[in-house]
């Protein structure tokens, strides 16, 4: 069995009937699986996980997309969370039986299709990037969509695939393949972003600027492969670290947790709890329950969930809202829909 993933995130966030009815369009494609709907009425914005086999995902990915543009029209749209369009992004990720290559080209079919069938400008990112430049998707969405239309309008930001001219009803659609990316916020336990924001800056990859002697300075971030900002989240009323840890083997939540525990140290605040949006792979929690049975100076125990439960609390996962480890943890979800 091939097993490809789609994770797209679509620009709505508050009414559940334009969500269902893009959830149903996934539903009712032949060959996929709805594994999980992360909904954040704050950040105005969905992300939906689905997989199955690779041409039944393009389907569904493109009914998905047809229908965001339906019922989501961005002249009316806000919320804290960066966004182009309807369908803001839409990865395709590689799981099973396929590779990297083979993933590209279904971004490629998918892309084409949106661009040519539905009127949306699409941008190819990551693994399916033509340019380096337009390769990270914070390059793409910079701007956003109040700024995107006279983004267009210059030769360098001309879209992969659709019309040259930018669509105000939908927006524009960013979509590639990607690995595996695990999207994590850490919640803290104050609603002053400026402290959100220090510590986003600190352990992102790509740093920072500061000031030293009159003179504007770049400082590296301390963890590779992360990106990070800093707002407030009314959901859970306080500011949060939103961060996407693009390879987990590299920068895992483990390692993001520890070091944002000690920059919040630094200036006083803590961390309440964390928060997955969408799905993460088994090894991540494992990792963490191992981390702290270890710091407890107590032997780590084969028991998987042990380990998981240990990971869980570590994290503090279920600390802001439910984590449900059968729901929330890829392995899980996909052996539930027989596609593991």
């Amino acid at each position: 069995m091939r097993v490809l993933e789609c994770v797209p995130n679509f620009s709505e966030g508050r009414d559940e009937q334009k969500i269902q009815a893009i959830a149903d369009a996934i539903r009712h494609t032949a060959g996929a699986s709805l594994l999980h709907i992360d909904i954040s009425p704050a950040a105005n914005r969905t992300v939906m996980t689905f997989a199955g086999e690779p041409e039944a995902v393009v389907n569904a990915a493109y009914n998905a997309i047809q229908k965001a543009a339906e019922v989501i029209d961005m002249r009316t749209q806000d919320g804290v969370h960066p966004r182009i369009g309807a369908t803001d992004v839409c990865p395709l990720v590689p799981l099973k039986g396929m590779s990297m290559e083979e993933a590209n080209a279904y971004a490629h079919e998918l892309g084409e299709r949106v661009g040519r069938d539905l009127q949306i400008p699409v941008y190819l990112y990551e693994h399916s990037a033509k340019s380096d430049y337009r390769r990270a998707l914070p390059d793409i969405r910079k701007g956003q969509y109040e700024g995107f239309e006279k983004k267009m309008n210059t030769p360098e930001w001309q879209p992969d695939y659709g019309p040259a001219t930018f669509n105000a009803a939908t927006g524009a659609t960013v979509m590639g393949a990607r690995d595996v990316l695990v999207a994590f916020n850490i919640s803290l336990n104050t609603q002053d972003v400026d402290k959100a924001n220090y510590i986003a800056d600190r352990i992102r990859e790509r740093g920072y600027m500061t000031t030293e002697d009159g003179v504007r300075v770049k400082k590296q971030g301390l963890l590779p492969k992360l990106r990070a900002i800093g707002w407030y989240m009314a959901d859970f009323e306080c500011a949060q670290v939103s961060m996407n840890l693009l390879d987990y083997r590299i920068t895992s939540p483990l390692k993001v947790w520890e070091a944002c525990t000690l920059l919040a140290n630094e200036i006083g605040v803590t961390l309440k709890g964390s928060e997955l949006i969408g799905l993460m792979p088994e090894s991540c929690v494992l990792e963490a329950g191992s981390f702290s049975y270890m710091e407890q100076g107590q032997p780590v125990p084969e028991d998987k969930q042990l380990l998981v439960h240990e990971g869980i609390a570590y994290l503090r996962l279920d600390k802001v809202k439910p984590f449900n480890p059968q729901e929330k943890i890829l392995e899980y979800a996909l052996r539930n829909a027989d596609l593991l």
